[in-house]
């Protein structure tokens, strides 16, 4: 796959928030990631490139990246303290748009043991869950972490991809 980026929706009044980055395609690999990185749409980086990947080798054309929260840092610990409502409601916004251009829908859940990193990333993940299970959205994972998180897709193998309860996720990470 050719990093040919045709999805570049950064936020318009910071570049520093991205919501969503990907090709076009018939049949595409959506991803969930934790958070941005420094792949644009001109370069990708290190999760992009093993993403791209995966599209390949689960026969998909191309690829679309979304994140639990739009703040772009290599560095997690680096992230808001608090979460900003208005960037999650338009993360969300940017999400749902995304999602309902598409009839059969798998979302590789790829966040990583860093989720705990915030408190308000179980909330943005119950909030893109409760948003999009209208779609019968076939929920996926590279594998888990040792605490049970799925594991990031810069982190993995070249692997099959595996059900995801996402389901069960929730409800064990929220009480």
């Amino acid at each position: 796959m050719k990093y040919d980026i045709t999805i570049y929706e950064p936020q318009k009044t910071n570049p520093n928030f991205r919501f969503i980055l990907g090709t076009d395609g018939v049949k595409p690999l959506l991803i969930i990631g934790l958070n941005p990185s420094t792949a644009d749409d001109m370069k990708p980086d290190m999760t992009i490139s093993k993403v791209m990947g995966f599209a390949t080798r689960h026969s998909c054309d191309s690829f679309i990246m979304f994140n639990l929260y739009a703040q772009r840092t290599p560095d997690p610990d680096k992230l808001h303290l608090i979460l900003d409502e208005q960037l999650h409601k338009e993360n969300i916004s940017h999400i749902l748009t995304m999602i309902e251009k598409y009839k059969d829908i798998s979302i590789l859940a790829g966040w990583g043991g860093t989720f705990t990193v915030r408190d308000y990333f179980k909330k943005c993940l119950a909030d893109i869950y409760n948003k999009t299970k209208f779609k019968e959205v076939k929920w996926l994972t590279i594998g888990l972490t040792q605490s049970g998180h799925p594991r990031h897709p810069s982190r993995a193998a070249y692997t099959d991809l595996s059900n995801f309860d996402i389901e069960a996720y929730l409800n064990n990470i929220i009480p």
